[in-house]
């Protein structure tokens, strides 16, 4: 990093220690006691007031629209620095959907919803998986059909985070008569559309919630068809492909702040008369979890820096995403196996980054299905 991308970290690492770690006993209380894990609107506030003070916002925007346009590489390095704590906050917007509509939308559709976006004014999700079919493209069967100036969306989507605080959602759906990504076109659906339902919502592991959609004879002009006709899969593949980058560093903080834990613990926790510091089975967690980390870091860095110079980084992607979220869940397993009976209380953070982490493992692809995607491409090299 330059001396400039230093002093962002910096800033960042300072953000996160004074404003955002003061929070979690309150966030943590509040999961524990059944209640939802979110910042409250009196928490959030002062946070995104202090964020606009400093700079951090719209850190991947182009300068044009009033944005920093950090490259990717330093912008992970963001994402590490603040997913060292479980406090649920991130610097808006939303960096993946914001690529997808860069690289897709219209001028009047960026006018529309990604300069609000951009600037933090609205919040978007993307709804991709339907039940059934999970991460296979080829399972997907919500249809669009043109009806005049009109198309007409008919299908479920599920495992969609956000939506009931979403001002648009991007709805993948087939326009064409292709298998896999072949005549699959993203849309764009104003909240209150009609026809489009939120069926339920799914409570899941790790205080994180999804929800299933219904979409029901719900009518589209032309104008909400974002990219080319039949042709979304490309930006919506850009758009994972940068989630999963940012998977990669969001793991790396939460190992950070793991392997900060277990260090912690093992300098000051005696037993049978020894410290668990001078016992070998930990210092070996720690060193192997120090090892990973900076493979980790490694690896999401040469993938930033080939994206930023215009390079396909599904190979990569998929192996940070494998690669970090199995590492992670280790190390989170290790340092509540330190930590004894206190590691099992929900008074620790632990548990939430594991179960999270968990979840990682499923999202934005399955960990066997990047495997197959991995093995693929290597047997393909085979002269």
């Amino acid at each position: 990093m330059n001396d400039e991308a230093r002093m962002l970290q910096d800033m960042v690492r300072k953000f996160v220690d004074r404003e955002l770690m003061p929070l979690e006993a309150a966030v943590l209380a509040r999961e524990s006691a059944g209640g939802k894990y979110a910042l409250t609107d009196e928490e959030e506030a002062p946070l995104l007031e202090k964020c606009r003070e400093l700079g951090l916002w719209g850190l991947d925007v182009p300068e044009e629209m009033g944005g920093v346009n950090l490259p990717a590489v330093t912008r992970l390095m963001v994402e590490e620095e603040v997913s060292r704590t479980i406090v649920p906050f991130e610097f808006p917007p939303d960096s993946p959907n914001l690529h997808m509509l860069m690289a897709a939308a219209t001028p009047e559709q960026r006018e529309r919803y990604l300069v609000p976006y951009a600037e933090g004014r609205a919040k978007s999700a993307i709804a991709i998986s339907e039940p059934g079919a999970g991460g296979d493209p080829a399972g997907m069967i919500t249809r669009a059909v043109k009806d005049g100036d009109d198309w007409v969306l008919n299908g479920r989507k599920i495992w969609v985070s956000r939506v009931p605080y979403c001002d648009f959602i991007i709805v993948m759906a087939r326009t064409g008569q292709g298998k896999r990504e072949e005549g699959m076109t993203a849309f764009l659906v104003d909240k209150g559309t009609p026809g489009f339902i939120i069926e339920r919502e799914i409570p899941m592991i790790g205080g994180r919630r999804t929800y299933e959609l219904v979409l029901e004879d719900c009518r589209l002009p032309e104008s909400q068809v974002l990219g080319e006709l039949g042709k979304g899969y490309a930006p919506m593949q850009l758009r994972l492909n940068i989630r999963r980058l940012q998977l990669g560093a969001r793991c790396a903080g939460i190992i950070r702040r793991a392997m900060e834990m277990m260090v912690s613990h093992a300098n000051q926790r005696t037993t049978f008369g020894v410290k668990l510091a001078d016992r070998q089975a930990i210092q070996w967690w720690i060193a192997d979890a120090a090892i990973r980390l900076h493979a980790l870091r490694l690896m999401t860095q040469s993938a930033a820096e080939k994206l930023d110079a215009g390079g396909d980084v599904r190979a990569e992607a998929s192996m940070i995403k494998v690669f970090a979220t199995e590492t992670a869940q280790e190390v989170l397993d290790q340092a509540m196996q330190t930590h004894g009976a206190m590691g099992m209380t929900r008074e620790l953070p632990l548990h939430l980054f594991y179960q999270q982490v968990r979840l990682m493992r499923i999202y934005e692809g399955p960990t066997e299905v990047h495997r197959m995607a991995i093995a693929r491409r290597e047997l393909r090299r085979q002269p």
